[in-house]
């Protein structure tokens, strides 16, 4: 027989209590707490009851009312921690206390260590996380809230995170599509300002001493190369500048929805953009349609995931026909925006009242769609690319030796 020290609260009451009991193993001691009517928050074997202390002091002050907003990897290690503990039977607030002492990463812990102390002053979980939807998303927040109303918080949190890991591939795999012409890009950025710098300038005294009239683009260039390297400062001020303007125009509201809306008329990139919105739109739908959540709260929680706002503009005047009595595969039809073979899918649902199985295919669908579109692109990048870096040797090229073959037929 050993000692343990708990921590618990008691039924109904917001009352801390701190005892002793004799058990055999941890599970016992457990039991002899909860035969008290005590809702054990932390117990621990009295040998062990120093180390916990320690512990606890490492994450003091954790628990100070803020709240630090988690990011998709870190919001996937926090609900699949949680999910774990809730399939094993472990109550809420211990399965808090526990992230909140053994989670690796301190925003982890403190998340933890802030709702358990809001749900021990009498909170949910549901309730709690929606005080902060800039921190977890009303996605989220929404499918939370519906576990546990339904009392299957365990099924939503394992819906949940199949549901983050998705959006995590998808998103991996756009920026993964995209890293490579970015990478060459800034490449050949970096080659011609190189050129530019260092190269153009030697060439200078050798056309000077030729007295020759340079071409307009040789000219140009090595008007723009002097500059740049007596002006060095100006080619970082010119990377924050354009950055800057950049990160302003898919930021400022106007600019934005123009961007979205003419992305979606060149080929290929409104396919793309088109499915790895849809992509988490209809994961969204298929999550919270299992989970119980009405279509109209679904379809409201599915458009809070698309970043295009054409694309969003589209699905919120379907869902107000829905309201006016129209069925989901008549309303999203209508928006002209959304997959053919998905309408059909959706439509079977409705008339078979399978629609849950058919969100899942069209889910599956839309993932197989987006690999291919990805693969596609992949491989016209490729020779696009070349084609650019070509284009800026040749021209760079010209710009050098044109005047030597001047001079040599004017020999």
């Amino acid at each position: 027989m050993a000692i343990y020290n708990y921590t618990a609260y008691k039924n109904g009451t917001n009352e801390i209590v701190k005892g002793k009991v004799e058990a055999s193993d941890m599970r016992s001691a457990r039991s002899e707490v909860k035969k008290l009517g005590f809702i054990v928050t932390n117990i621990v074997e009295e040998n062990n009851y120093a180390v916990n202390q320690k512990s606890k002091s490492n994450t003091k002050g954790i628990a100070d009312g803020k709240m630090p907003k988690l990011g998709l990897g870190e919001q996937i290690d926090f609900t699949s921690t949680l999910q774990i503990l809730a399939a094993a039977g472990i109550p809420i607030i211990e399965s808090l206390l526990f992230i909140e002492n053994d989670a690796a990463k301190l925003k982890i812990r403190q998340v933890a260590a802030e709702l358990r102390r809001q749900i021990m002053n009498g909170g949910t979980l549901g309730g709690t996380i929606a005080k902060y939807p800039d921190q977890f998303g009303q996605v989220y927040i929404g499918l939370v809230k519906t576990g546990e109303d339904s009392g299957e918080l365990e099924k939503t949190l394992d819906r949940l995170l199949e549901l983050l890991n998705k959006q995590s591939a998808i998103r991996s795999k756009v920026i993964g599509t995209l890293m490579y012409p970015v990478f060459v890009i800034l490449l050949a950025i970096f080659i011609v300002i190189v050129m530019l710098v260092f190269v153009f300038p030697v060439f200078k005294e050798m056309f000077d001493s030729m007295g020759m009239q340079l071409p307009w683009i040789t000219q140009k260039l090595m008007d723009m190369g002097i500059f740049l390297k007596k002006n060095w400062y100006s080619i970082p001020l010119g990377f924050i500048v354009v950055t800057s303007v950049v990160t302003f125009l898919f930021k400022w509201r106007p600019t934005k929805w123009k961007i979205d809306e003419l992305s979606l008329k060149i080929p290929l990139v409104s396919k793309l953009i088109q499915f790895s919105n849809f992509a988490n739109f209809m994961a969204v739908m298929e999550v919270a349609y299992d989970a119980g959540v009405p279509i109209l709260e679904c379809l409201y929680l599915a458009t809070l995931t698309l970043t295009n706002h054409t694309l969003e503009t589209k699905v919120e005047e379907a869902t107000v026909r829905i309201q006016q009595g129209q069925h989901l595969s008549a309303a999203l039809r209508a928006t002209r925006t959304i997959p053919k073979m998905i309408l059909f899918m959706i439509a079977t649902g409705e008339q078979s009242g399978r629609l849950g199985d058919m969100l899942g295919q069209a889910v599956s669908y839309i993932d197989k769609a987006l690999d291919t579109i990805i693969d596609v692109m992949t491989k016209m990048i490729e020779p696009v690319m070349l084609i650019v870096i070509g284009a800026i040797v040749l021209t760079l090229a010209s710009a050098l030796y044109l005047p030597l073959f001047a001079s040599y037929m004017g020999m």
